[in-house]
């Protein structure tokens, strides 16, 4: 028999039981990709992270982002929360980390109190920001279960957006954001529409609120997700597209998920305009919940 160690946390939350769950593996090894795959299904979270050795020894390590279904490239509160669970171990943790992951290397940088207590982290995505061809309004909101009228694009179009992992990003009013329920069978059909996605759709809806607050939801059915508490791998490239729309070279903002879960969160985004194109982080707070061992 073996045992693996875990940790959970909320992450985007400063109390248990609100933002996103996570569990961490902190020391992975001697884990194969099959058991992790199945872990994560265990867990029936929307991601499980598995923290192992990484290839260049100047790098903090390798983490492997695994969803009820499959690996995942990158995700934003996944790697805050894994950023999290190290430092919170290590008394001696270094201010930043940096994760190699699928979709490239992982700046993570530590928050922490007055006291140097570790309270969360911000990720720089590991891509600048890509957007694909505008995704049909009737499409997004048979996805969503919503009239067609409620979809804005007054500023921008349903995009692909990415910034190391995919989603269909779209602004729609409060009251749609409010009413939106995924249809599976719509998103069976976008799949097969757009294959240029890989054979991912996952839908971002969000609508403004008051100067920088936005509050967004996020479905994605096909990876055993109905809906998620929190997103940050998709509210970093809202950011982004939201920068590319005008002519300020930085912005911020604060975006609410979660709320129709009963799982309050609120995640820290920026974007800002660099040579190499347009680059966002997220941040946010996490909390400790469980610990202990899977045996296998």
């Amino acid at each position: 028999m073996r045992a693996f160690r875990f940790v959970t946390v909320d992450v985007f939350t400063d109390h248990r039981f609100g933002g996103n769950p996570l569990a961490v593996f902190p020391d992975a090894r001697g884990l194969s990709a099959a058991e992790m795959q199945a872990l994560a299904a265990e867990f029936n979270l929307s991601e499980t992270t598995f923290v192992l050795p990484p290839e260049d020894p100047h790098h903090s390590a390798r983490v492997r982002i695994f969803n009820r279904v499959a690996e995942m490239p990158f995700a934003g509160h996944p790697n805050v929360g894994t950023a999290y669970v190290l430092a919170r171990e290590d008394e001696e943790s270094p201010r930043a980390y940096r994760f190699e992951e699928p979709a490239g290397l992982v700046e993570v940088r530590l928050a922490r109190d007055e006291a140097g207590r570790v309270l969360g982290a911000e990720v720089a995505a590991p891509q600048p920001l890509s957007l694909g061809a505008p995704v049909p309004v009737g499409m997004v909101a048979a996805c969503a279960g919503l009239p067609a009228e409620e979809v804005r694009t007054g500023a921008h179009p349903p995009l692909p957006a990415s910034v190391g992992n995919p989603f269909v990003i779209a602004e729609v009013s409060p009251a749609g954001l409010a009413a939106a329920r995924p249809d599976l069978a719509a998103f069976e059909r976008a799949r097969e529409a757009r294959p240029e996605m890989g054979g991912r759709f996952a839908l971002y809806l969000y609508a403004r609120g008051e100067g920088a607050s936005l509050r967004a939801r996020m479905f994605a059915p096909l990876s055993g997700t109905w809906e998620d508490a929190a997103t940050g791998s998709a509210a970093a490239p809202l950011a982004g597209l939201l920068l590319s729309l005008g002519a300020a070279p930085e912005g911020r903002w604060q975006v609410a998920q979660g709320a129709e879960m009963g799982r309050p969160s609120l995640l820290s985004v920026s974007a800002r305009r660099t040579p190499e194109g347009i680059r966002t982080t997220v941040g946010g707070r996490c909390v400790p919940v469980l610990r202990g061992e899977a045996v296998l």
